[in-house]
């Protein structure tokens, strides 16, 4: 393997350890629901029964966002301090993901905050339905950068103490 970059250069990818598989298995569950929130979205972006869809829309969301939050938690608290202490936080990969994690959570947030208003017009409907199917494109984006790249680069950086560390620091939050 020549240099660190190996994610970028199409080599294999190493096989991950026991707690970055952990955060990579969290992805599909949430794939699927953010699926479902699409379809959803683009429903009511369609006019097809948005007082119904919508109000899907909203329980749906909650239940995402109750998923999403420890993985975040998982990842910001924990891999990506360790990540940080070889690589750094305030650019490069850590500082990309956290600004993804931050931008999915502040448009969540601003769906749920204004969601719940029962004066809200098809058209504001609309519009907050926007903000979850933005949310959907970061984190489908995000979520084939960490698998892609930064757990593989993970793998290579952090030392099989890490990694044990990781893992036990990760199975913490619940």
């Amino acid at each position: 393997m020549s240099g660190c970059m190996s994610g970028f250069g199409g080599m294999p990818q190493a096989e991950l350890s026991k707690g970055l598989k952990q955060l990579k298995g969290e992805h599909p569950p949430l794939l699927d629901q953010l699926d479902e929130l699409f379809k959803l979205t683009k429903q009511i972006e369609d006019e097809k029964d948005i007082e119904q869809n919508f109000t899907v829309l909203i329980t749906k969301v909650k239940e995402f966002k109750a998923e999403l939050d420890p993985h975040s938690e998982r990842e910001e608290g924990v891999l990506f301090p360790m990540m940080g202490a070889y690589i750094g936080t305030t650019s490069g990969p850590i500082a990309v993901m956290e600004y993804e994690h931050d931008q999915a959570k502040s448009k969540i947030a601003a769906f749920l905050e204004k969601a719940e208003n029962d004066l809200l017009s098809s058209t504001e409907k609309k519009n907050l339905a926007d903000l979850i199917k933005n949310a959907y494109f970061i984190l489908t984006e995000h979520f084939a950068k960490e698998e892609n790249v930064l757990f593989p680069m993970a793998e290579r950086i952090l030392t099989d103490e890490e990694k044990e560390e990781l893992y036990r620091k990760i199975q913490e939050i619940k």
